[in-house]
């Protein structure tokens, strides 16, 4: 059974608000303006349909910074995310698409609450208790965020409050036994807050009716610029892992653990993410890889920090989890995102914190059985900031 975390305080404080409904009605109506925003607010308005007709709300979180996060009840997506750089301005730091049926249709992920095992599972197979379980194979042989039709691709309920730290939308789902192949019933609640100080949480708790496996994470693809326009290889990464795991020609784990040390994968000081870019394989080079975090024992400890220097925005994970999968973006190719823009490769990073991929079949991985005696939690923060000694090279 998984670790849980003692820092998620459920809906700790919770107080519902009525939403306000004067936005426009449109999904892609501007982003926020710089004002003096003394009280945070939530608001709704229609992001379009589905491809089955169903109705998408978008809900806006705004702090009292003025800060501002938008998040959709088709796959619990974070849309857009705006937050000041170092002159103030507000900027868009997450990629994405104007309405609900292109997240529906494309291939990417982006924003999403992907599950209910994110990441991968080679062939297809997994055994719980003797009995082997068959899921449905979305990518090659192997099953990739939970199949065809995982939670990242499926209608939640949502509702919307106000915490001490911020105003937060709470998104639930019952994944059914049996959905893409995966054994019981699947309750699952993921709780969004944007903080006043630009810090965006996503808490998340299940439980199950059977053993099933859950590996559940956030899936944002953050450009720190604030439109998406220009790469991230000139960002400064730094990672909290010393380990990482190698992976076979499909991106399905070895089963070793290894260490960064003389690998490319060696962010432990800090570096530009496209320094050794070039020293990794494929077609078109890039990381899509299981970091192992140093602290991995259940309590929220700091995973990751990426700083911008144009922007001078820089981006802090935290997260209780014991695994961050780091990629950056290497699937863009000719994907037209917000307002038409076509995104290309490296023009985004993914900071994907989880379980180990793969875990149900490696025995030497922590496990991410779920039974029906036990419950789900976990806690990843985003922590936006403009640092006062922002991060460099070699720190």
């Amino acid at each position: 059974m998984m670790s849980t975390s003692s820092s998620v305080r459920w809906l700790a404080g919770l107080v519902t608000v009525s939403l306000l409904c004067g936005c426009a009605a449109s999904g892609t109506s501007p982003g926020p303006a710089m004002s003096a925003v003394t009280v945070a607010s939530v608001q709704s308005q229609p992001f379009g349909k589905t491809n089955e007709g169903a109705d998408v709300t978008q809900y806006i979180l705004t702090n009292k910074q003025g800060s501002q996060c938008r998040v959709i009840d088709f796959g619990a997506i974070l849309t857009n995310f705006f937050v000041p750089d170092k002159d103030g301005k507000l900027g868009d730091i997450v990629l994405g698409f104007d309405d609900a049926k292109q997240y529906q249709n494309a291939g990417p992920f982006m924003g999403c609450i992907a599950g209910r095992f994110a990441n991968r599972i080679a062939n297809g197979r997994f055994t719980i208790d003797g009995e082997q379980y068959a899921v449905t194979m979305n990518q090659g042989t192997n099953t990739l965020h939970g199949g065809f039709k995982g939670l990242a691709k499926r209608m939640w309920t949502a509702d919307t409050g106000m915490t001490p730290d911020g105003p937060t939308v709470r998104l639930s789902i019952i994944d059914p036994d049996g959905a893409e192949g995966f054994p019981g019933n699947l309750k699952v609640t993921v709780l969004y807050t944007l903080t006043n100080d630009n810090w965006l949480k996503v808490q998340y708790q299940a439980t199950t009716d059977k053993a099933t496996p859950i590996n559940l994470t956030h899936h944002s693809y953050f450009n720190l610029g604030g439109d998406g326009k220009n790469d991230v290889l000139g960002y400064v990464a730094k990672l909290y892992a010393s380990h990482y795991l190698p992976v076979d020609a499909t991106l399905i784990p070895t089963g070793e653990i290894a260490p960064v040390a003389g690998t490319p994968f060696d962010f432990t000081k800090a570096k530009l993410i496209g320094r050794d870019l070039k020293s990794l394989p494929g077609a078109i080079p890039g990381y899509d890889h299981a970091m192992v975090l140093d602290s991995s024992n259940g309590s929220l400890a700091q995973a990751a920090s990426v700083y911008d220097p144009a922007s001078g925005r820089q981006l802090d994970c935290f997260t209780t989890e014991p695994a961050m999968h780091f990629f950056t973006g290497n699937n863009l190719t000719g994907v037209v995102g917000k307002s038409g823009q076509l995104y290309a490769p490296y023009r985004a990073f993914c900071l994907e914190t989880q379980h180990y991929p793969d875990s149900p079949n490696h025995p030497n991985f922590p496990s991410t059985i779920l039974r029906p005696h036990d419950a789900y939690s976990q806690l990843t923060e985003f922590r936006v900031s403009i640092p006062k000694t922002p991060l460099k090279e070699g720190d």
